[in-house]
């Protein structure tokens, strides 16, 4: 599975942005797929997790009622919707995949998705 995020950009605080990860690959409807975020000196976190049915998902604390992942399958497309941004949301943003379960992904907190694609990045200005 190769996976392209794009969609980041500059925006103030208080605004909004989509970001869209599309894949190729046919498994990709089977996969769980999340976002992370890596700001300058601080480590990897993820933002949300979707399953691959889209019936289970994930936020942290400091993203939830803010930030919404979706996905649309038939376009081979994840994507995560950010509303309120914060100046703290600023970070390279990252997707991935996984063909865990969504039990095993919990288990281990989300962490050691198998897929990554390269970062798009997210600045919001105070």
């Amino acid at each position: 599975v190769q996976l392209q995020a794009s969609g980041g950009g500059l925006v103030q605080a208080g605004g909004s942005l989509r970001l869209s990860c599309g894949a190729s690959g046919r498994t990709f409807s089977t996969y769980a797929v999340g976002w992370f975020r890596q700001a300058a000196g601080k480590e990897r976190e993820p933002v949300a997790l979707i399953s691959w049915s889209g019936y289970s998902t994930y936020y942290p604390d400091s993203v939830n009622g803010r930030f919404t992942i979706s996905r649309d399958n038939a376009k081979n497309t994840v994507y995560l919707e950010m509303n309120d941004l914060k100046p703290e949301d600023t970070a390279l943003y990252y997707c991935a995949a996984d063909g865990s379960s969504w039990s095993a992904l919990k288990s281990r907190n989300y962490y050691g998705m198998t897929y990554w694609g390269k970062g798009t990045q997210v600045t919001v200005s105070s």
